[in-house]
Parts: structure tokens; sequence; C-alpha cells
């Protein structure tokens, strides 16, 4: 089956990336167009299988939907494929010869469905449709958490195709729980790259099988983080319970199931500190619970809980007070010193879920220690005045360094689709933390530069000829025109 599957991906690639810039981006349109005309049904479908609310997955279509429309946009404009030119200076010594370069779609892409978004980063997420608006054809494996969401959407798919005359097997579909299936994915010769959001241990398992391979493709996978948090002293001093109902908030926001849920928050010990504490530590028990997305993320989460909780010189502040049933998860926020933190790596691992732990810092070094310890973050965030921000100058340029978003005073759950989003950071946040699954720039995992040389004029592509006939931006002889 999955040999097939590969071997209709790729005898569609060349059709589908032959069609015109206004017809992939029409593409585009549609799929977010019958998506839309699913209407309530799909909604509730996803609501039953994912335990999500409905005003968080209308939220979620909505997305997805724009995610496919900024995607369109992106490629009706067409300057994206970073298009280069060097004209030829034949009386150089030694001559330079004619130089045109643009990105290039690599082939098909396989997706590997998100569990936490059923929609924006599931079937027709983003990867879909960057993959897509690159000019790749998609073989998605549709994640076993919402099955029947994601067999809504890949028909909406399928309508889209039939309606604008795209190749049959532009995009496909296949099920499955056995790992073997992945592996057969991953380790097809026709496969050319693969997209992934979930697990550190799910990335790595793609990464690996994809080393194995005769040929290596590029794997990119998001495997979340614990997205520090640092509360600077001025702001703490004078917000310290409105930080902690924020920050509780938060972390127990869809129950934690967020890669961009802030897991650590760091802070010197003061006065404001212990109020803050104390805040949170209230704040926890009273806020409402609800099933997690399904029984293997909440068997996990509740392993690794239990695991944290018994560490040597960890303290609870305030956990989920009623009793809770099925898969309903036990939120809990947790203290430690900033010595005991730095002796035990298992306290640096994310724990996916409303769980979040607080480090109490003995001065300003020690703080720095721990952030230089740290792995690579998806986010890192400072509450802080300007005054902070210019008396920890040095704490910021570490932030830098250690995560592809640094925010002030806002929480980091919540991604804008747009071009100057950065979703991805040094590993083990991401497999490779020049890109972004979040974005317009998300189309250039896809694609890869070709240059050519002395080319035969009839035989360019279009973003490369010297008429320009799609308007496009280009960099010409050093300078960008259109």
């Amino acid at each position: 089956m999955t040999d097939q599957i590969m071997q209709q991906a790729a005898a569609a690639f060349p059709v589908y990336r032959s069609q015109s810039a206004e017809a992939k981006a029409t593409f585009l349109e549609s799929i977010a167009a019958q998506i839309e005309a699913l209407g309530d049904a799909l909604i509730q479908t996803a609501m039953a299988e994912s335990h999500l609310p409905e005003a968080r997955l209308l939220g979620e279509r909505g997305r997805t939907a724009n995610q496919l429309r900024l995607f369109a946009g992106l490629v009706r404009e067409g300057s994206w494929v970073e298009a280069a030119i060097d004209s030829a200076i034949p009386d150089r010594i030694p001559a330079r010869p004619d130089l045109r370069k643009m990105l290039s779609p690599l082939g098909p892409v396989v997706v590997f469905g998100a569990s936490n978004f059923p929609l924006a980063f599931s079937t027709a997420g983003g990867d879909t449709a960057s993959a897509l608006a690159a000019g790749c054809t998609v073989v998605i494996k549709g994640h076993p958490g919402h099955p029947k969401t994601s067999a809504l959407v890949f028909g909406a798919i399928q309508s889209a195709i039939q309606l604008c005359g795209m190749p049959e097997h532009t995009v496909q579909h296949v099920e499955g729980t056995d790992f073997a299936l992945g592996k057969a994915l991953v380790q097809h010769p026709a496969t050319k790259a693969v997209g992934f959001t979930g697990s550190f241990v799910g990335g790595m398992a793609l990464v690996d099988y994809a080393r194995e391979r005769k040929q290596p493709i590029p794997v990119f996978a998001e495997m979340g983080s614990v997205n520090p948090v640092v509360l600077l002293p001025e702001l703490l001093a004078t917000q310290p319970e409105a930080l902690a109902k924020q920050l509780a908030a938060s972390f127990t926001l869809g129950m934690g199931q967020f890669c961009t849920k802030p897991g650590l928050i760091l802070a010197q010990d003061s006065a404001a500190l212990d109020t803050f504490l104390k805040t949170i530590g209230h704040e926890v028990p009273g806020l409402p619970t609800m099933p997690m997305l399904h029984a293997g993320i909440h068997a996990a989460y509740e392993k690794k809980l239990h695991e944290a909780v018994v560490q040597p010189g960890l303290g609870v502040l305030g956990k989920t007070e009623k009793e809770t049933s099925g898969i309903e998860p036990t939120a809990t926020v947790a203290l430690v010193d900033g010595d005991t933190f730095l002796a035990n790596p298992l306290l640096h691992e994310e724990i996916f879920g409303p769980y979040a732990l607080v480090v109490k810092c003995q001065s300003k070094a020690q703080l720095a220690q721990i952030l230089e310890h740290l792995e690579g973050q998806l986010t890192l965030t400072f509450m802080a005045t300007e005054a902070d921000a210019l008396a920890n100058a040095d704490l910021v340029e570490l932030g830098q360094a250690l995560a592809g978003r640094v925010i002030f005073n806002g929480v980091p759950t919540g991604v804008e689709v747009v071009a100057s989003m950065q979703h991805g950071g040094p590993y083990p946040a991401t497999t490779d933390s020049r890109f972004t699954s979040v974005g317009s720039d998300g189309i250039k995992r896809w694609a890869r530069p070709i240059c050519f040389q002395n080319y035969p004029a009839p035989l360019l592509p279009p973003e490369l000829q010297d008429e320009n006939p799609l308007g496009i931006w280009r960099l010409v002889d050093g300078s960008f025109t259109k």
C-alpha cells in the first residue's frame, strides 16, 4: 500500500508543480472554502474526538482556513521563490557567466498530523498548506486521535482537487497506528521531506528513519519545549499577584496541551516572589478542568507528573483539589530551588499538560547559569519593566541564543500566522532552527535553491525570464526590482 501511495504522489508531482501560481492559489482557497462548507458536522466531530470545546474549535477552523488563504496570497504574489539574477560579464577576466537562481519544490512530502490541533496542525494544517503552496504533493499520515475529523477534512481536500482540476493524487491520506507505517512512509525513495509536530521521542524516531535511508531527507520536526518565563525584579515587585494569575491561566489553558505552554518560571528570591508563590498556589486548585485530548496523552502526563513531584527538594504549591474522572488531569504548580534544579536534569524536561515548575534562584548569576544550562526552546518570555530589561541586558541576550521567539510581557501560548512569526528553535525544540512551522516562511522547508547557468532563455522558469512575466520582486544584479 505504501509503495503505491508514494508512487502516485511522485507521478502527480511534476504535473502539480507545473500548475500556474494562480491555479495553485485558487486550489488552496478552494480547500479553505470546502472545509468551511463542512459546517457544524466538522466541529461536532472534532469535539467528540478531541474533547476540545466548541469555541476553541471554531477558532481553530478559522485559523486553518486563514492560513490556507495566506499561502494562496503568497503563491499568487510569487516573490517567495527568492529569484536572483546576475547578468553575464563576458569582457571581465575571468568572464562571468549568466547566473540565475530560485527556490524549487522538493517533491512528495509526508505530513504527520498533530493531536493537539486537530484542524490547524493536522490534515489541512500548516505543513500541508505550505507544502502545497511550494508546489509539492502531500501524503498525510492521519493522527489516530481524531480519525473521523481527519477523514472529513481530507474529503474537503478531495472536493477541491476535483473542482480545481488538480491531479487526483496531489494529496493522499493514510491511517494506521502501526509504527511500521510511519517508517515505510519516511523511508520510501519517493519521499523528499517530512513534517511533524509532536513529542521529542516521536520526532527523533522519524529523524532516525530518515538517516537510515540510502539518500537521507530533511525531517522538520517541532518537538516542544518548557518555554521558560523569567520574572525580573522590578515588575515582580509591583505586580506579583497579577503575574501569578496570568501565568496560572496560561499554563493550564487547554489543559496545558500547547507546545508553547509556559512550563518553567524563573525568579530571584524576594518578598515579592513569596507573594507570587502564595498567589499561584491558591489560584491553581480552583481552575476548571476538562478531559485531555486522548487517553494516551493523559497517561503520559500523569506518569511524568508523578516522576517529577517525588524528586528530592521539589514541593507542590498547588494542585487540582476536586476529584478528577476519566482523562481529566491534575493541574499542578511546584517549587524548587536553583541548586536542586541545576543538579537534576529530569526537572528540565517538558511535561505536556497543565504543569509548571517555579525555580527560586539565589541570585541573578544563578538565574543566568540556569538559562545557560537549558536546551533549545520554542519561546522564552521576560516579564519586565523597561528598566528591568536594560539592567538585565545580558539575560535578554542569553534569550536570543536559547529560543526561536523572545517575548516581553505576554504569555507564549498562541502563535500568529504571519510573515514575522518564528515557531521553531534550537534543538531539541526542533530539528532545524533555521525554519518555522507557522507563518509564511514555513513554505521554505519544502523547497531548495537551483542555479541556472547560461541556461537557454526559452527553457527558463517564468520567475527567471528577462521579461519577468509574473511581475515578482527579484534581486537583479544586486538590486531588488520588478
